[in-house]
């Protein structure tokens, strides 16, 4: 959608209106960090290949597209299959999008001009993906800078551009991916903007879901809530992960909801709830976890852990600014967590001994947080010369840089009761010193409490961008306030047949 200050990406309503400039500004930053690097020779074009449209399995069942995500921070298209091209010496970009039979106007709507999608997009040009390689040939190119590098959170390698006809060029896959990375690791005003929104919408579907809960629901009852809020709301037809919705020892299972375990429990008067949801706009991700009883009243039990798990991700987002190490973020959460499982009863013995023997990693094996932006496990996490700790707890931290101004991070700290975590620590005379078993069995259905929330690094602190009721009062007062409301959003009411 055009307006007067140029396209705009809009779903009408109250949905985010995003400039087509955000991502102008990214190619521009691009070319300015592969100008600076060494290596990269003048006449260089980068060449991005888009996602492509895929079925399922054997059938002609469309998978619900989502733009591959180097492919979207630089050119913002929700078109599948198409290419881009960026001079990095002018910065002049060009968009390859598909030429479609006449079939397709009888299938699947009008065929758009190549005018369409350049004012679209804002692009200086538009050619058509059958003529990649006459294209780039005309412009001269000394070099094709393609994307080939590893994602350190998945392990799996950045899909690079290939084309027929790419055999005709010079082409590097070393230069480009660091430099990308770098660049989509440091948020743009336009950028935070998106990710505030992003953040709010999810943080209200939150919201709806703690009004609606009532114990006797199922989990996927809050789940359908959720995505149903930040679609109906949000304009948000994709989240961001699949949803965790954990309630009693489903709680404790780090990454509930899966084809194995998909939301399917019924939720039980006095269980803790984990909800774990986020949801998409334009690509742009969220992460937020909630943690509250299904009855909305903490026991004394469910009170201790959940505050101290909520001191350690306040005494941490205290903490957190740019020059900061993030791996000892996550050491700050673990010691406060072993600190209160003392007061607790749970353990007992000297904290920095319990460290030593990683005790905190029995409670919280995963990594205090990660990097947020066009994806949940956003990329930049370990850089060249930046290496995994190999210890308990902080080998699943998915970034081990110090911290930047403009960094986009989750913070999540948790307490968790994992049997198989538990059995192993009671069998190891390292670990076992430390655990009170009369105490600790009371929790052995427990599950867990997880915190978490999206922050922005600012130049001398923190912007919280995610916002709902977080203190134990005020999760009581507004569970009892929407308990006695119906006038809240309401999901789809079921009917009889």
């Amino acid at each position: 959608m055009a307006s007067s200050s140029g396209p705009v990406y809009w779903l009408g309503n109250d949905t985010l209106r995003v400039s087509a400039a955000l991502f102008a500004e990214n190619r521009h930053r691009l070319c300015q960090g592969l100008k600076a690097k060494e290596g990269v020779v003048p006449k260089s074009v980068v060449v991005l290949q888009g996602g492509e449209q895929k079925q399922r399995y054997c059938t002609d069942t469309d998978i619900l597209f989502r733009q591959e995500s180097f492919f979207h921070w630089a050119f913002g298209v929700t078109e599948p299959d198409c290419y881009g091209a960026i001079d990095v010496d002018t910065g002049k970009a060009v968009l390859f999008v598909l030429k479609l039979p006449e079939s397709y106007a009888t299938w699947m709507g009008e065929i758009h001009p190549r005018e369409h999608f350049k004012e679209k997009y804002a692009v200086d040009d538009v050619q058509y993906t059958c003529d990649i390689a006459e294209v780039l040939y005309k412009m001269k190119p000394a070099v094709l800078l393609t994307l080939r590098g590893q994602n350190t959170d998945s392990g799996s390698t950045s899909r690079e551009a290939s084309f027929e006809g790419i055999s005709r060029f010079e082409v590097n896959n070393v230069h480009l991916h660091p430099v990308i990375v770098e660049c989509r690791l440091i948020k743009t005003d336009m950028e935070l903007e998106v990710l505030r929104y992003t953040n709010r919408i999810s943080s209200q579907a939150h919201k709806e879901v703690m009004k609606h809960m009532r114990p006797g629901q199922k989990e996927y009852e809050m789940e359908s809530l959720f995505q149903h809020y930040c679609y109906a709301r949000g304009g948000m037809r994709h989240m961001s992960y699949t949803c965790i919705c954990g309630s009693g020892n489903n709680s404790s299972v780090l990454h509930y909801g899966h084809a194995g375990a998909p939301n399917n429990k019924t939720i039980e008067d006095g269980e803790m709830c984990l909800f774990d949801m986020g949801g998409e706009y334009y690509c742009y991700s969220s992460d937020i976890t909630c943690s509250y009883p299904a009855n909305g009243k903490f026991t004394n039990d469910q009170k201790a852990i959940y505050e101290a798990v909520l001191k350690s991700s306040r005494a941490v987002m205290a903490a957190i600014k740019p020059g900061v190490l993030w791996p000892d973020m996550h050491r700050l959460a673990d010691r406060i967590h072993l600190e209160e499982l003392v007061k607790i009863g749970i353990l007992h013995g000297n904290v920095d001994d319990m460290l030593k023997a990683h005790m905190g990693a029995v409670f919280m094996p995963h990594g205090l947080g990660h990097l947020l932006g066009i994806d949940v496990h956003d990329v930049g996490g370990y850089p060249e010369g930046v290496e995994r700790i190999d210890e308990p707890g902080l080998r699943s931290l998915r970034m081990g840089r110090v911290v930047q101004e403009r960094m986009v991070l989750t913070v999540e700290p948790g307490i968790y009761f994992i049997n198989h975590l538990l059995d192993q620590a009671l069998a190891s005379p390292a670990q076992r010193c430390f655990i009170n078993n009369d105490v600790l069995a009371r929790f052995r259905s427990f599950g867990g409490v997880r915190i978490e929330d999206d922050i922005a690094v600012t130049a001398n602190g923190i912007e919280l961008l995610t916002c709902v009721p977080r203190t134990v009062e005020e999760i009581e007062e507004f569970m009892a306030q929407a308990q006695g409301s119906s006038k809240s959003f309401s999901p789809v009411v079921s009917q009889s047949f």
